[in-house]
C-alpha cells in the first residue's frame, strides 16, 4: 500500500464528515466519494464507474474508522 501524507488522509476525513447526509452507517460509501472527488475533482455521479486510488480508499477507511 502507498504511504500518503498525513495532511491529505486529514483533509479527506474533514471533507467526509461535511458531506450532506453523512452517516457513519456508510463510511465506506462516503470515503469512496472522498477519493473519486480528490483524483476527478467532482463528486461521483450516480452510475459514476471512473477508478479511484484504491490504495488511498484503503488508507483513508482504516485511518476513519480508527477515530471512530
Amino acid at each position: 500500500m502507498a504511504d500518503y501524507s498525513k495532511s491529505l488522509i486529514n483533509a479527506l476525513i474533514t471533507n467526509v464528515k461535511e458531506y450532506p447526509r453523512f452517516s457513519k452507517e456508510e463510511i465506506e460509501k462516503f470515503c469512496w466519494m472522498a477519493v473519486h472527488e480528490h483524483k476527478h475533482g467532482v463528486l461521483p455521479s450516480e452510475y459514476d464507474i471512473r477508478e479511484i486510488d484504491e490504495d488511498l480508499y484503503l488508507e483513508l477507511l482504516q485511518e476513519f474508522k480508527s477515530n471512530i
